[in-house]
């Protein structure tokens, strides 16, 4: 068995996305120590947002344990765009950088889009420029920088499927979700392994129905445990993208309510339905900074030839 499928205890197994992260890490610091020039990653933070300074925490401390320069640019919550921009345009210039992420949320007032259109594209790590975009639709995935969420959905479901003697080619995937950060370039992913793909959403008629003929089922709507067990056809491929904070029982230490986070699946009733399931924590989320440093990567080795 595949060292990323793992017993449940119930009928379905889980998928292990800290198995699957290290893996890809373990690669990429592999890849990096071989290289002339290290990859450079330049993460832009404005205001403090407190998941945001976690999350670019996390980033930073994975590049440098993938071997990478690592540069974090804090901006006061004050920075105007055109700041913004400026910083950007001069991280395009820099031959030490391959990568740039301008974190968000950004403040109001800031076009987060233009923003993110000022990155050059093959500095995009994060996959949002439109040239990427473009790439990814075209089906030209070799030359895209791929949205880390999605990429690392679709690894999982490579990996898992291949344990399971599955075959992606025919299948029918569905896609509850249509956002440009993870739906819709989901799709894409799965359209380019040949899977005949729905993309579901908000009014989507009888969506447990269309969810049901799914052999692959991916949640990705940000809404607590909206999809139930008897939304899944039995022996589905059940990637849960969503994390959902949610009121957890008793006090914390300094005696606030304390919280849990869940999927968008139900995962206790879809662990008796399901043949494989992300758990949420530890299945997709670990695996979106593993795809950025691999991003990073790409773009470091991709600037050498």
């Amino acid at each position: 068995m595949s060292e990323i499928i793992k017993p449940s205890g119930k009928k379905a197994l889980l998928i292990d996305g800290k198995a699957a992260s290290a893996a890809v890490l373990a690669r990429v610091a592999a890849e990096t120590a071989n290289l002339a020039h290290k990859p450079g990653l330049a993460v832009v933070l404005v205001g403090e947002d407190p998941a945001s300074q976690v999350y670019v925490k996390s980033k930073g401390k994975a590049a440098k344990e993938c071997g990478f320069h690592s540069v974090q640019h804090d901006l006061p919550a004050t920075t105007t765009q055109a700041q913004l921009i400026a910083l950007v345009e001069s991280l395009n210039a820099d031959p030490a950088i391959h990568g740039i992420l301008v974190q968000l949320p950004l403040p109001k007032g800031i076009d987060s889009s233009k923003v993110l259109e000022t990155i050059a594209p093959e500095k995009d790590v994060d996959g949002f420029h439109p040239v990427n975009v473009g790439l990814l639709s075209a089906g030209l995935t070799e030359r895209a920088l791929v949205p880390c969420t999605p990429a690392g959905a679709m690894l999982l479901i490579q990996q898992a499927a291949k344990a399971l003697g599955r075959d992606i080619s025919g299948a029918e995937a569905v896609i509850v979700g249509r956002s440009n950060i993870v739906g819709k370039p989901m799709a894409q992913l799965l359209l380019a392994q040949n899977a005949t793909v729905t993309v579901a959403h908000s009014r989507t008629k009888d969506l447990p129905a269309v969810a049901r003929r799914a052999d692959i089922l991916v949640a990705a709507v940000g809404r607590p445990e909206m999809i139930r067990g008897d939304w899944i056809k039995p022996g589905a491929l059940v990637i849960d993208v969503g994390i959902n904070r949610v009121p957890g029982e008793g006090l914390n230490a300094q005696g606030q309510p304390k919280t849990r986070l869940v999927g968008d699946v139900a995962l206790q009733e879809a662990l008796d339905v399901a043949g494989a399931i992300t758990p949420v924590p530890g299945g997709v989320g670990p695996m979106t900074i593993a795809l950025l440093m691999s991003n990073t990567l790409q773009a470091a080795k991709r600037a050498a030839l």
